[in-house]
């Protein structure tokens, strides 16, 4: 098989979701961007590792969603042309059962050396079936695509990962931790199960007072330093 390491887990890979951005996703970038408003004018301001590696994360992120959709219109062609591999057997009278694996097909019709020849038919039908899903996915380029989606998806997750040791410095860091993280685990918009809600509602606190920073930030940019001695001797 040209790459049958994963044929028979393709049900259930292609399950993967493919999540729209929620609003959450962009308030990373509010933070970032009240962060950098606040540093115009210093020098030596370090960088945060937290918030460039969110914009890798987001940049992996971005191609693993367009490799799956890809590898989704690939398979779904597959499936209309060819089908996912599989066989129907009927181990007893009245019976029929349409398996998609070896694992599968053993376990419906058992190691019974009366069931041996049709075994063998079966297990020779599927290996049949599976050898044309191999030569139709290698020639459409979905062995291709779908190692493509894989290993981005892969690399995604390292990313993830590496967000629990490095340590954020500003207020845009921990929210980029936040937002990607609730982006990748919440298994749907507004999902109410505990932890999602409160990560939700800690990533919109960041976001309301990094607004008012950045407002009052504009505020005092706007009154000229003889305003404010004006002000500060009126009060």
């Amino acid at each position: 098989m040209t790459d049958s390491d994963n044929i028979t887990s393709l049900p259930f890979v292609t399950r993967s979701r493919v999540r729209a951005g929620t609003v959450v996703a962009t308030t990373a970038w509010t933070f970032e961007g009240n962060a950098s408003a606040g540093d115009a004018g210093r020098t030596n301001v370090p960088s945060d590792p937290a918030l460039a590696l969110r914009r890798e994360w987001e940049r992996v992120h971005k191609q693993t969603e367009r490799l799956c959709r890809r590898q989704q219109r690939l398979e779904t062609r597959l499936v209309e042309s060819v089908g996912f591999p599989c066989v129907t057997v009927r181990p007893g009278e009245g019976e029929q059962v349409t398996v998609h694996s070896i694992e599968m097909l053993n376990e419906v019709l058992g190691k019974a050396p009366d069931m041996a020849a049709l075994r063998d038919k079966a297990e020779a039908d599927f290996a049949a079936h599976q050898a044309r899903w191999d030569a139709a996915a290698e020639e459409t380029g979905y062995t291709a695509a779908f190692r493509a989606e894989r290993e981005a998806s892969e690399k995604m997750q390292d990313l993830l990962q590496a967000f629990s040791t490095t340590p954020a410095t500003t207020l845009a860091g921990v929210a980029g931790k936040l937002d990607a993280v609730l982006r990748e685990g919440e298994a749907w918009e507004e999902c109410s199960e505990f932890p999602w809600p409160q990560i939700r509602s800690a990533l919109n606190d960041l976001v309301r007072i990094a607004e008012g920073f950045g407002a009052e930030r504009v505020r005092r940019r706007r009154i000229r330093p003889d305003q404010a001695e004006t002000l500060r001797h009126s009060r």
